[in-house]
């Protein structure tokens, strides 16, 4: 997993879900935090925004943790 892209995911979860980054890990899932469309959009922008690339919502949502997500931006962006 790219460390760089799961730490800036991870703190905009933290800010997204308003909990403390600490409680954020590769296991943390979607479904636990009850994430709505709005917070997954601001995620994908955010990272957009970072990274200097598209992420597709639909896929991104897609994804379970915040590890695999952090795994498909990674992928996204070896594209």
């Amino acid at each position: 997993m790219n460390e760089e892209i799961f730490t800036k995911l991870a703190n905009r979860c933290a800010y997204i879900w308003g909990v403390d980054v600490s409680e954020i890990t590769p296991d943390t899932t979607f479904a636990e935090h009850n994430t709505k469309s709005a917070q997954i959009s601001q995620m994908t922008t955010y990272l957009e925004d970072e990274f200097d690339c598209e992420v597709p919502y639909m896929q991104f949502k897609r994804n379970v943790t915040v590890g695999e997500a952090a795994d498909f931006v990674a992928d996204l962006l070896d594209e």
